[in-house]
């Protein structure tokens, strides 16, 4: 039972948000085409880092509590990970947006940004010579520049507070893989490749690495659909009376 552990994480992660899509209050189910390609799209750039990581040694997987399978020299369920995570995610700003009101004025959302961006350029500097905050980082902060500057996207905010309250359920999945409540962690990192400080036993760095991964998700979940709805209804139209 042991090598389905990592596999039920992603499986208990999505369950009950996927149960929940086909709500009538919330009919997250009529964008699933819309996520599908958004989490391809952004799940292949992070398959490639996560590839690369494991090939250079920052991290690697205890066959213990895996199913066995491999593609690209990582796990299945690790490719699973980037697609059940995403979709919680996904799905929980989807619903909060849609009820409540988390919306940010212009001028505060810039200088957040803009705040949150020196910041993540500081610790770059800083843990330059450990790689995985050095590139995380770096990453982070050339994704709000492009997302906030660049695409012009005006929901960094929001997405920053509903990530926030996300983060106990970030915590808790995180926490697993990371050996909380297990004999060891399903994922091990080298202490040589990250700063050390951890919350529980998460590398302090999970939380920006998922920080970046949900924003491109929330970026093209968003572009798709609108694409996917205007597909339907330039369909519809063209149907004959």
């Amino acid at each position: 039972m042991e090598h389905y552990t990592y596999l039920l994480i992603n499986f208990f992660t999505v369950i009950i948000c996927f149960i929940f899509s086909f709500h009538h209050k919330i009919k997250f189910s009529r964008h699933f085409a819309a996520f599908v390609l958004c989490s391809v799209l952004v799940a292949t750039v992070f398959i490639i880092w996560d590839a690369w990581f494991t090939k250079i040694g920052v991290w690697w997987f205890n066959d213990q509590y895996l199913v066995g399978i491999k593609i690209f020299q990582l796990p299945i369920e690790e490719l699973m990970f980037f697609i059940c995570i995403p979709f919680a995610c996904v799905f929980t700003y989807f619903c909060l947006n849609k009820f409540f009101n988390f919306d940010w004025n212009p001028l505060p959302e810039k200088i957040f940004v803009i705040g949150f961006i020196l910041i993540l350029v500081v610790l770059a500097f800083i843990y330059c010579d450990f790689i995985y905050p050095f590139i995380t980082f770096v990453v982070t902060a050339l994704s709000l520049f492009a997302l906030s500057f660049i695409l012009k996207v005006q929901w960094i905010g929001k997405a920053s507070v509903i990530y926030l309250i996300l983060m106990p359920g970030f915590i808790a999945v995180n926490g697993i893989l990371t050996g909380t409540g297990l004999d060891a962690p399903i994922v091990n990192y080298n202490p040589a490749r990250i700063i050390g400080f951890r919350i529980f036993t998460i590398p302090v760095e999970d939380t920006i690495y998922g920080y970046t991964l949900i924003l491109w998700n929330l970026y093209f979940f968003q572009k798709f659909k609108k694409k996917v709805r205007n597909y339907d209804i330039n369909k519809m139209s063209s149907l004959p009376e």
